[in-house]
């Protein structure tokens, strides 16, 4: 670069601006600025930038990571954007996939969309691409002309099928410009990839994220013009990629910050050797990890303020832990935020009154160096650390949770913390199938050196390291980084040789936009690379795996290594498709180093401070970063302190700084674990690090089975569930995946260990269905894995359970209406080898699903679904036998018993607040579930008695007595406010008592399909009456199932929330027993014969009250070849009540339009067959409201 020529390179965010100035002369400086200051400077970095040059200086490049557009997209402060959808779909990004946030959460908050108003345009394209509907252009100009005279600027347009067809798109666009709106988006730009409402909402964040942008810029831009105006001003993207001020896209802006230090911990730790790496940033608020293994890991799925978007980002995990996370000692357990004290009041020791956090507990532990920290607290903004006042509240909670100092209670904390991030780390190395022992853990941001070594020693990683410049690498990495372009196509193509050749010249043509758009950059030519991707998957998948463009052999290996890596299981190469192109642009940039230091006259410690080792306080020597040469080896336990940061080396590592300046920590002796020991009674902080870990367990088998299912059931809507289990079948964790499996699972797991328990060995898996030994409804399998350990008899179960999408039965799906035996609703599996010695009996299982009176319509995949939640279990296994290598099967037992006894205090504490009461809940049918609850006080127990519930039915709403459970379960739980384990023991202080033989105990050969689904929802809402607590929500699933020879397919439809005190009830959206996900409008017509004409809340259908009730939803298909359908519904008669005043809601209707025009209703259970070119419409019930209208 030329020598009187500057480059600044800037991360702006929130709280601070960081500044490294690259000097004309090579050498680098730092600066940092509070990004808002107004009575200083108009603008952060250009402030900054002035500190820096004089007059006559010269600026050849601002390279620049900003928060503007993030912290616009949380605080909901972009541009007001008009939203264009094709008819019917006005509410799709309202609705969204139907789900809930927060399982356990009464008052369910949805992310609001971000549009100011969305117009419908007359417009329809088939998943082949026919025009069903020509668009009609007149209305559509009309309709623009309105909002752009109500002064909206901003357009985003979104169509069904778009991103295949665009031509529609593209016209509407064209009438937006014609018009004169200034930011218009159309999705297919945007991004060029199926799924309509991930699609929508990205174009949508565009649009509305844009123009914010552009003003910021023109507003940097007018600053700087009056210092120095760069040659170039660029900005990062979240894909780790620079690109033109003119080129920067709202939807390519949110992870700007985070990318920027991805890649300067790429780019300079992998220039001294280092191949895997853990990214480990932590701030204030949060912790970002990430991986790098010699590729940048992107994702073309995230989620941002409740915001999905489709565009590739740097795969960055964020967890609410940081050094202003708020340390609280609740149910019994040392709990370490989520909520944070931020920057006001911050933390105890920033002077302004505010509460414990992990930053105060390395204050007390003498783990911040205080006289090496800045001056900046107080009214006047000069005094240090407050380490009295952090003294003072940690005896205070010492003496109020009985501990013996108030260093064991910060430390504790600071277990908890630790144990938290680590688990961070172990989800992405664990999610990319490779052993985090193999990284260097790479920590920056302003508290990452603080916590260094005792998250590697968690994690049993080697090697720590730390960047001069760790507390600003996110502006460092900046000048690291290139220009980068990327462009993306679906294609959804069989992967052979024949389709392979035709897609190259649909990838040439996207690598010549790329290079038009470097070109456009002003890069040289000789400075252009592309690299070229393609992302497979098995038909019948969502999972997409990328490998490099190369002859077709290369590729399969690429593609079932990684698959077998990150599944630890075979994928099934004749069923390979190429779902999408990927091809990437880089501009390179000019190369730059981390400069040589001098290698080291000296090693003394500038002072010495007192820090708290091994249960007493030492004292440590203090160093100044700034002030080591090179080959300086520092022996800890020992402080570094810097400009940006503190590190802290502990006992048994060793530091040394290389001729970078790098400090590199590493392990000079073996780290005993304390977890050894047997124990009496639980450690508080022990007992939340193995909550969490026993839950994540079951969390990473759930990954593994989302992402290796072929069914929609199980990978789109996610309808499973996965749970750890004890020797004796007692629930240890269940992932709050699918609520009407929690604690359902440990009866069937415990029929397993009754009837095959002296059989089972090592490498064996019973699966079984049986609603009279645990199982729901016969879709629902569950795959039981026993492990063994070293010893003679199974030591845990791992068990999964997932809905397939067709079992057999008398109409396709298995989910019949009109079914009054088991037999009806397909094959009853009751304790099946599925696996014996590790070899999967495909033969016994394919006769078991052939030879039932209806047998399975798919079996081939059934069994393909079944191998993805063997799969599951063994990534249970997996990670269990990392925990036990970790803490010692003693301890691992002993946390069992104590978890579960923390969960059973929790259930007890709310027994405390309870009243007694009693409901009646009648169904359409006319039958009634009744339930009395008597609290006693005293022993700190309830019962539950269903007594006086209707006989078993001949009908198939009969509910297996672990439905029941289950419901009484999640009823509980749900109450609960805080968040607490989820194990047997929420059930110890429950006594449940369901008469056999009623509808809620049935008895072979009882009809249950619809217990499941439809009763399990009574039973909640029930039980919610009895306490006073809710009103109903729909009180009903929808279940939709259709199918012939070749298809088959289930859905749950979304309805209205209950109302409760101080809260409306949310609209269209899954309630209670249920959260499974709508499968998206295009992958479903791309999948299935059928058409969605329209998806919207029903509005006017929830109950009126003080808070009315949510309202339900109207989903309305067209079929396109002849199929059978069945409804499974509830609410068409009896309307969802009110409660404490509240109004009842709407009832729900079923109806069909049958392709002549004849309109036909249809009763809340049916079976109906449909031709070509009819439309079924299900309007689904709304909540109840809570309270009497004013």
């Amino acid at each position: 670069m030329n020598s009187n020529k500057w480059q600044f390179w800037i991360d702006r965010g929130g709280t601070f601006t960081d500044i490294v100035a690259l000097r004309p002369d090579g050498s680098l400086d730092t600066a940092k600025l509070l990004s808002e200051n107004p009575e200083q400077y108009a603008d952060a970095a250009a402030e900054g930038i002035r500190r820096f040059v004089m007059e006559s200086d010269r600026i050849e490049a601002v390279k620049m990571g900003t928060t503007v557009a993030t912290n616009a997209l949380l605080e909901r402060r972009g541009t007001p954007t008009a939203l264009i959808v094709t008819q019917g779909f006005r509410d799709a990004l309202a609705i969204g996939y139907q789900n809930r946030p927060d399982i356990f959460a009464l008052n369910i908050i949805k992310p609001v969309p971000i549009y100011d108003r969305v117009v419908e345009a007359r417009e329809r394209v088939s998943a082949a691409g026919e025009s069903v509907t020509p668009l009609d252009e007149d209305d559509i100009r009309a309709s623009l002309q309105r909002c752009f005279d109500d002064g909206l600027r901003s357009v985003a347009i979104c169509l069904v099928h778009g991103y295949r067809y665009p031509e529609n798109e593209k016209r509407i666009g064209q009438l937006a410009t014609e018009i004169g709106f200034t930011q218009v988006s159309l999705s297919h730009d945007v991004e060029s990839l199926i799924k309509f409402v991930s699609r929508g909402e990205t174009t949508l964040a565009d649009a509305y994220l844009t123009p914010v942008l552009n003003n910021y810029i023109e507003g940097l831009q007018s600053e700087l013009a009056s210092v120095a105006t760069p040659e170039r001003l660029l900005f990062m993207q979240s894909n780790g990629g620079l690109t033109l001020a003119e080129s920067f896209r709202g939807k390519n802006s949110v992870l700007s910050g985070p990318a920027a230090g991805v890649v300067g911990m790429v780019e300079t730790a992998s220039k001294v050797g280092f191949e895997r790496l853990i990214g480990f940033d932590m701030g204030g608020t949060s912790t970002d990890v990430s991986a790098w293994s010699g590729n940048y890991e992107r994702s073309n799925d995230s989620e941002v303020a409740g915001v999905r978007l489709r565009a590739p980002m740097m795969k960055i995990h964020t967890i609410a832990a940081g050094g202003g996370s708020i340390l609280q000692h609740k149910d019994e357990r040392f709990q370490v935020g989520p909520e944070s004290a931020g920057a006001d009041p911050g933390p105890a020791c920033y002077r302004r009154a505010g509460p414990l956090t992990v930053t105060d507990a390395n204050v007390l532990l003498g783990r911040i160096a205080i006289d090496y920290f800045p001056n900046v607290f107080g009214p006047d903004a000069k005094q240090p650390l407050d380490d009295e006042i952090v003294r003072q509240k940690f005896t205070e909670l010492a003496h109020d949770v009985s501990a013996e100092t108030p260093e064991k209670v910060a430390e504790g904390f600071l277990t908890v913390a630790v144990e938290s991030m680590a688990n961070a780390i172990r989800k992405i190395t664990i999610e990319r199938g490779e052993d985090v022992r193999d990284f260097v853990l790479c920590c920056f941001g302003g508290a990452g050196g603080q916590h260094a070594c005792k998250v590697a020693e968690v994690l049993g990683m080697k090697k720590i390291w730390l960047h001069p410049m760790a507390g600003v690498l996110s502006a460092y990495g900046m000048g690291l980084s290139d220009i980068r372009v990327e462009k993306q196509q679906t294609a959804e193509v069989p992967f052979t040789d024949d389709e392979l050749a035709l897609l190259q010249p649909v990838i040439a043509s996207l690598q010549q936009q790329c290079d038009a758009s470097l070109a456009a950059q002003n890069v040289p030519e000789e400075n252009r690379a592309f690299q070229v991707s393609l992302g497979l998957r098995i038909s019948g998948s969502d999972t997409i795996l990328d490998v490099a463009y190369d002859n077709a052999t290369n590729m399969l290996m690429s593609f079932s290594a990684i698959y077998r890596s990150r599944f630890g299981t075979e994928p099934d190469p004749g069923q390979l498709l190429v779902a999408t192109l990927h091809v990437e642009g880089t501009g390179i940039e000019q190369v730059f180093g981390d400069p040589l230091i001098e290698s080291a006259r000296e090693n003394n410690a500038v002072s010495s401070t007192k820090m708290w080792v091994d249960d007493s306080w030492l004292d440590v020597p203090v160093y100044d970063r700034d002030k080591l040469g090179s080959g300086v080896r520092i022996d800890g336990p020992a402080i570094v302190a810097e400009s940006n940061g503190t590190t802290v080396i502990d006992a048994g590592w060793s530091g040394l700084i290389n001729e970078y300046g790098h400090l590199l920590l590493e392990q000079s002796g073996a780290v005993v674990s304390t977890l050894q020991e047997t124990e009496t009674t639980p450690d508080p902080v022990r007992l939340e690090v193995f909550n969490r870990l026993f839950m994540h367990i079951a969390e990473q088998m759930g990954t593994v089975l989302q992402s290796t299912a072929l069914s929609v059931n199980i990978r789109e809507r996610l309808d499973f569930s996965c749970a750890l289990f004890d020797a004796e079948g007692r629930l240890v964790s269940n992932a709050p995946h699918m609520p009407v499996h929690l604690g359902s699972m440990g009866e069937s797991v415990r029929s397993v260990i009754a009837a095959c328990g002296d059989e089972l060995g090592p490498g064996d898996a019973i699966m079984l269905n049986s609603p009279y030994n645990g199982g729901t409804h016969l879709p629902d399998i569950t795959v039981v894995t026993p492990w063994f350990s070293d010893s003679d008899t199974p030591m845990f179960f791992l068990a999964s359970r997932a809905h397939h999408a067709d079992i057999g039965g008398i109409t396709p799906g298995s989910m019949p209406s009109e079914s009054h035996h088991i037999d009806e609703e397909g094959v009853l599996i009751d304790n099946f080898w599925l696996v014996r010695s590790g070899e999967l009996q495909t033969e016994a299982v394919s006769r078991l699903f052939a030879a039932a009176k209806y047998p399975a319509r798919n079996p081939r995949q059934n069994i393909a679904d079944l191998k993805a939640q063997l799969a599951a279990n063994q990534q249970g296994i997996r990670q269990l036998e990392k925990a036990i290598e970790r803490y010692g099967m003693t301890t691992v037992q002993s946390y069992l018993g104590f978890v579960r006894e923390n969960a059973a205090t929790s259930v007890r504490r709310l027994i405390g607040s309870l009243e007694n009461g009693q409901f009646a809940y009648e169904l359409d049918s006319g039958e009634f579930i009744r339930a009395r609850i008597e609290v006693d006080h005293q022993r700190q127990q309830a019962s539950i008695d269903f007594t006086g519930t209707s006989p078993q039915s001949d009908s198939n709403f009969n509910a297996p007595e672990a439905v029941t459970r289950a419901a009484v379960l999640y009823v509980f739980r749900s109450l609960i406010r805080e968040e607490i384990p989820m194990n047997e023991g929420c059930l110890e202080p429950l006594r449940i008592n369901i008469p056999k033989g009623s509808m809620l105990s049935p008895a072979y050969p009882a009809a249950v399909v619809a217990g499941n689904v439809e009763t399990s929802q009574c039973v909640t809402d029930t039980l919610y009456g009895a306490l006073g607590a809710l009103a109903a929500s729909q009180g009903t699933m929808n279940n939709f199932t259709f199918g012939n020879d070749e298809v088959q397919y289930y859905e749950t439809i979304c309805g209205g929330a209950g109302a409760g005190p101080g809260f409306d009830g949310a609209d269209a959206v899954h309630t209670h027993m249920t959260n499974s996900r709508m499968t998206d409008v295009e992958v479903f017509e791309q999948n299935f014969p059928v058409m969605v004409e329209s998806f919207a809340i029903r509005k006017g259908s929830g109950g009126a009250g003080k808070w009315h009730g949510g309202d339900g939803s109207v989903r309305k298909l067209k079929f396109v070849e002849p199929v059978e359908a069945a409804i499974l519904s509830n609410h068409r008669r009896i309307a969802p009540f009110g409660m404490d005043g509240g109004e009842s809601a709407k009832t729900g209707t079923n109806t069909v339009i049958r392709n002549n025009g004849k309109l036909e209703k249809l009763s809340a259970t049916v079976t109906v067959k449909l031709a070509a070119g009819d439309v079924i419409i299900i309007e689904t019930p709304g909540g109840g409201g809570f309270g009497a209208k004013n």
